[in-house]
């Protein structure tokens, strides 16, 4: 599982010209499942997400995390974040999980976030979305689940 995290102060998602979600300060996260991802894979990206210290003090220092600054996160389903761009001009995406597996992982996903205290906007699985992404810093970091293995 790869969520990439953007440190932004503000970002939004647009359904059919509507509004679906909208956060300011914390994270925008495009988070794609692969085939072969579990619960295990979820947890330990929450985890890490949540605790990451990208955010900075007084001193211009990255020393907070999302849960220290009480800030938001606006979660985007990516299945595109394992697009297989090795041979040809065309990406394969194999890696990616089926929709009916992935979007159980994206909701729990949302879901262990939530149960952090978390406020969690989202885009709708599936759907043409339109995101807005004031990116701070820029910050752009990935987590891949796989990372859990390499220790």
């Amino acid at each position: 599982m790869r969520a990439l995290l953007q440190r932004v102060t503000y970002g939004r998602v647009m359904i059919a010209g509507e509004i679906k979600g909208e956060i300011d300060n914390g994270f925008v996260i495009l988070l794609g499942v692969r085939h072969d991802d579990t619960e295990k894979d979820v947890e330990y990206l929450v985890d890490k997400m949540s605790d990451l210290r990208v955010f900075t003090d007084a001193n211009g220092k990255f020393n907070d995390s999302l849960m220290d600054r009480g800030y938001d996160l606006l979660v985007i389903s990516q299945f595109t974040l394992y697009a297989n761009t090795r041979k040809g001009k065309r990406p394969g995406f194999t890696e990616s999980a089926r929709p009916e597996k992935a979007i159980l992982l994206y909701e729990l996903f949302n879901e262990r976030c939530k149960a952090l205290g978390v406020k969690v906007q989202s885009g709708e699985f599936g759907a043409d979305m339109k995101v807005t992404i004031h990116n701070d810093g820029p910050v752009t970091i990935m987590l891949d689940s796989e990372d859990k293995i390499k220790r």
